[in-house]
């Protein structure tokens, strides 16, 4: 039978250290003696209508889930080293709020967090929002899907991400990362996907300057671009695109299709420079 622990107010250091098969409801985190690791080695615990304003609350915490929770900007690094966790309808805020933790699922969830999810594994994200600062630094297998996101340096370094139906409003986003794809979305931002490898985008609105340059493996389909120029530089590139391309600087290999660019510049290359630009009316002709 589950411990019950409802409606406390606790400040001490490691207030419920070590609790297994609980459920911790209505409950504060908060107070003078300003303690820390509140919910620290526990497992098995539900966590629900919890407010937590103190440090590091959730640290290797296993089989668990959090609902309707806030962790406030003073609960830093609220959840690090958990394993098999669902945290669904919270507010979190903090500086790395996660970070180094597996199979976690976030369900509708409103995150203001810099340096959210930094070296975790299985993460599922299920619409929310989330304003952050490079976002997912090292992750890997992550799925997302409906999902809002504001700020920049995001997805760095990622490994086998997924977005789908979301709204991405970052810059130098997707740098370095390796088999990404994302369908039916937004991506508004600068300096996109540089040095990034098989990354594939479907059906998506790409807005922004200086788009996927020294990319490997770049597949556009059917997307529109805009406000693009100097794309594409130095990059390995199959794209079927709509829209107005301002420029097309040095891109390096493969078949590029738009509507519309207003100018092609091969200029003191240093790389090969045999990518095919094709305007869609004279291929259609």
């Amino acid at each position: 039978m589950k411990q019950m622990i409802v409606n406390q107010t606790m400040d001490q250091e490691r207030a419920l250290y070590h609790v297994t098969d609980a459920l911790v409801k209505n409950c504060i985190f908060a107070g003078e003696a300003d303690g820390e690791s509140a919910l620290k080695e526990c497992h098995q615990v539900d966590v629900e209508d919890c407010r937590f304003l103190l440090r590091y609350p959730l640290w290797h915490t296993t089989d668990f889930s959090m609902s309707r929770c806030e962790s406030t900007d003073t609960a830093r690094a609220a959840l690090w080293y958990a394993e098999r966790g669902v945290i669904r309808d919270c507010v979190l805020g903090g500086v790395k709020a996660l970070r180094e933790c597996r199979q976690i699922q976030l369900d509708n969830c409103r995150i203001q967090s810099t340096e959210f999810g930094w070296n975790c594994t299985d993460v599922t994200v299920k619409g929310g929002s989330l304003e952050s600062e490079y976002v997912f630094m090292g992750s890997r297998n992550v799925t997302i899907h409906n999902w809002q996101f504001k700020g920049k340096y995001s997805f760095q370094y990622v490994e086998n991400l997924t977005i789908e139906d979301s709204y991405l409003d970052t810059k130098d986003a997707f740098w370095h990362c390796r088999n990404v794809t994302v369908r039916n979305s937004v991506v508004k931002g600068e300096y996109l996907a540089w040095y990034s490898e098989n990354l594939r985008l479907e059906n998506c609105r790409i807005i922004g300057t200086q788009p996927f340059c020294y990319c490997k493996n770049l597949v556009l389909v059917n997307c529109t671009m805009e406000d693009a120029d100097l794309a594409f530089e130095c990059s390995e590139v199959d794209a079927d695109v709509h829209g107005r391309i301002l420029s097309i600087k040095n891109p390096m290999a493969g078949t590029i299709v738009v509507d519309e660019v207003d100018e092609i510049i091969i200029e003191n290359p240093v790389r090969p420079t045999e990518c095919r630009v094709i305007l869609r009316e004279a291929k259609e002709a």
